[in-house]
């Protein structure tokens, strides 16, 4: 297994990054599968297409005005249509990195970094955010690689509390 890339976030205006992939809804309208006419043409970061990336994609996504949107997908998949997709049909925990990384995990998004603002989304809407400091914590790199297996990734200790 291998660490993934992380799906690209607009978060308070900033353009940063989140160590976690919210899932695509099935058979949404305007969320498009290319064929495999269609990924031969694409001209794109080939390591979308490596272990480097399970899902074959990489979103954009924004949270803006307490609101959670899909703004673009690159890769294996397309957004359709004008404007950014209010993602309603997610439920879950963002994961923020901020500052240095301080462990590396080779396993899904299981790298430790300095902070990660968790931000609580319910069905589109934002719930609750808060800033977890990951300094001068003991990290399991063993724990943390088994807790970010595909479809593990998505919940971290104390968020229960948020």
């Amino acid at each position: 297994m291998t660490a993934q890339m992380h799906e690209n976030l607009i978060y308070e205006g900033n353009e940063t990054s989140m160590a976690f992939c919210p899932p695509l809804p099935q058979s949404h309208p305007r969320i498009r599968k290319l064929s495999e006419k269609e990924l031969e043409a694409v001209d794109s970061d080939l390591s979308i297409f490596s272990t480097a990336c399970w899902r074959q994609y990489v979103g954009t996504w924004e949270v803006k005005d307490g609101r959670f949107y899909l703004v673009r997908l690159e890769g294996g998949y397309r957004l359709e249509g004008e404007g950014p997709l209010f993602a309603g049909w997610f439920s879950g925990i963002l994961r923020i990195p901020k500052g240095e990384m301080i462990e590396y995990v080779h396993m899904g998004f299981g790298s430790v970094f300095e902070q990660e603002v968790h931000v609580k989304i319910e069905h589109g809407m934002v719930t609750k955010t808060r800033v977890v400091d990951n300094r001068g914590k003991e990290h399991d790199l063993g724990r943390l690689t088994w807790r970010n297996l595909p479809g593990m990734e998505n919940r971290f200790p104390g968020d229960d509390e948020i």
